[in-house]
């Protein structure tokens, strides 16, 4: 947005307003995703520095997941099969 007028901006917040609410999975899903992502961060950095883990995680990613200490959720397994394959 370029530096217009106030009114552009009133005009913004209005149409913005007039938007319904965010689903509340949808509002979940944004709180989640940076702690997520701090995870799968994590868990990549030590699978590239500890080729034993990392073998771990590419037979069984669930059981590794667990025991590593976190809950072998399906977005979990998701971010990190993503992750690993690139």
């Amino acid at each position: 947005m370029s530096a217009g007028s106030p009114y552009e901006e009133e005009r913004l917040a209005r149409l913005l307003s007039a938007l319904p609410a965010a689903p509340q999975a949808w509002v979940l899903a944004a709180q989640e995703l940076p702690e997520l992502r701090r995870t799968v961060d994590g868990l990549v950095a030590r699978a590239e520095q500890d080729a034993a883990f990392r073998l771990a995680l590419l037979a069984d990613l669930e059981t590794a997941l667990a025991e590593a200490g976190h809950e072998p959720e399906p977005h979990l397994i998701a971010s990190i099969r993503l992750r690993l394959r690139s």
